[in-house]
């Protein structure tokens, strides 16, 4: 393939006039000025930029366009300077490395779809330029004497067609590793991260960073602004910050001490997810139905899947608990696109009544009383302490305390998840050109299901991650939003393997 390429190229530029032949000198000229790593990545950079140039001139644009649309100063310096930025770990962060166990990560997934199929030559080359604006994603997880820490790589970061299982353990231990995967397939750019890097929120901010440079490429012209980063601005310090460490700590520290839940029954498969299944359907409706029970959505959607959990489960007795993820965002506006969440579980016991509406109104009163501004700030209380209380003990030793300490986020406490990224906003010129995203969680150890919610203009798509072949969940899920006026079409997976 690579040699393909190479005589692809040493073809074109023989078929070249004079002209352009001197305009390609000049192009590559200033490459070699804005590309200073080691020659191995250098060289996979290089051939980057000819594929995109075959691709471009089979596509019948011409070369001057071409070069222009490709134009090395998009490198910046990233490329040019050795690296020299290192992150300590957001205080969420800290546990991720620490409570890995064989074979599995927290990794999530975020996608979105275009109108047509990706250029894979021109997705790698919006990855090329758009890396440098976030630069704690262009890092390597390294372990310290005391925590683990994100160091800056210079290398060139790839896209890969996807082959593979959603949100597989990404191998961050290999010297130079990339903590996040950028995937295509069909319509479709998914990127994957390892959580030590980012929530959702800060994924969200850089898959639309990357799926507006690609749209540059082909030649749509997309504004920048908060909705959408310019990759060739400036990063701001605040952008990688560890926010945690602006929230003013509380009196009191809550919000770990919590007894097992019921977990849904079916046989754990071996092939961690087993299925991804998208619920998709309009949003309009859903907000619609969520109000005839004057509800939010997210606590109609809880109140669903207590229903739907409960009809998976052949359990009889003990509590069902959802975990939700908070946005502390929006008690403390920050621009980072590292980690700043915290979570609450909301509680219903199995034999609580199974309407709509008193679940409805029981979860909207847990939520403004467990998410608020105060239960959260007890609860970040509590986490730096438990981190105080490691700080010192060698990474060696740590590591097993922490598993022990960190026993509380262990998912025997949840049933299931539900994270809405809610409703992402779009520059119109970008909006034309997209038809849905969606967002998906990696596998828990134990909870048969985990779900998550991102709603683009009118489409609104409801991920469920299954962790058992039982479809029970999500046909009660399809079957209960049906039921309430909300036309749902399911798409997915089949089985991966059982």
């Amino acid at each position: 393939m690579k040699q393909d390429t190479r005589d692809r190229f040493r073809g074109y530029t023989e078929s070249l006039s004079e002209e352009d032949s001197d305009l390609l000198r000049t192009f590559f000229a200033e490459f070699d000025a804005h590309c200073l790593i080691a020659d191995a990545e250098k060289r996979k950079l290089r051939s980057d930029f000819e594929r995109a140039i075959i691709y471009f001139s089979d596509a019948g644009l011409p070369l001057r366009r071409a070069l222009e649309r490709l134009d090395p100063a998009n490198l910046g310096g990233f490329y040019a300077r050795p690296p020299v930025l290192w992150f300590p770990l957001d205080d969420a962060a800290k546990v991720y490395p620490l409570s890995m166990e064989q074979g599995r990560m927290s990794v999530f997934r975020l996608s979105v779809y275009l109108r047509r199929d990706v250029v894979p030559e021109l997705l790698q080359m919006a990855l090329n330029f758009t890396i440098k604006r976030f630069p704690s994603f262009a890092t390597t997880l390294k372990k310290g004497f005391f925590w683990h820490y994100l160091d800056t790589t210079k290398r060139r970061f790839c896209v890969e067609r996807e082959s593979s299982v959603p949100c597989e353990p990404l191998r961050v231990a290999r010297s130079g590793s990339q903590s996040f995967r950028v995937v295509y397939f069909a319509n479709r750019i998914s990127v994957e991260f390892f959580h030590v890097l980012t929530d959702g929120t800060g994924g969200m901010i850089f898959l639309k960073s990357l799926a507006a440079e690609y749209l540059r490429l082909t030649g749509v012209s997309i504004p920048a602004g908060e909705t959408v980063w310019d990759p060739n601005t400036e990063p701001d310090a605040e952008e990688f910050e560890n926010a945690f460490a602006r929230v003013p700590l509380s009196q009191g520290a809550s919000g770990f001490v919590e007894r097992a839940a019921v977990q849904m029954s079916g046989e754990l498969c071996k092939t961690k997810p087993c299925r991804i299944i998208h619920l998709k359907m309009s949003a309009s409706a859903l907000k619609s139905a969520a109000s005839k029970y004057h509800s939010t959505v997210t606590s109609f959607l809880l109140a669903l899947m207590f229903i739907a959990g409960r009809t998976a489960t052949d359990e009889l007795h003990g509590e069902a608990s959802i975990q939700v993820p908070v946005n502390m965002r929006k008690f403390y506006p920050s621009r980072t696109v590292r980690n700043f969440s915290m979570y609450c579980g909301i509680r219903l016991p199995l034999d609580t009544k199974t309407d709509v509406a008193s679940l409805a109104s029981d979860i909207d009163r847990q939520l403004r009383q467990k998410a608020s501004r105060e239960a959260m700030s007890e609860m970040l209380t509590a986490t730096e302490r438990l981190v105080a209380a490691l700080k010192y003990f060698p990474l060696a030793l740590k590591q097993p305390a922490a598993r022990l300490v960190y026993g509380f986020l262990g998912d025997r406490i949840f049933s299931n998840t539900l994270s809405n990224l809610g409703v992402v906003p779009l520059p119109a010129e970008m909006a034309e050109h997209i038809e849905s995203m969606d967002f998906v969680l990696g596998t828990a150890i134990t909870n048969r299901a985990c779900c998550a919610l991102v709603t683009v203009g009118d489409t609104a798509t409801f991920s469920i991650t299954k962790m058992t072949a039982d479809p029970t969940f999500e046909e009660k899920m399809h079957r209960l939003l049906s039921e309430n006026g909300v036309p749902v079409t399911a798409e997915g997976s089949e089985l991966y393997e059982t």
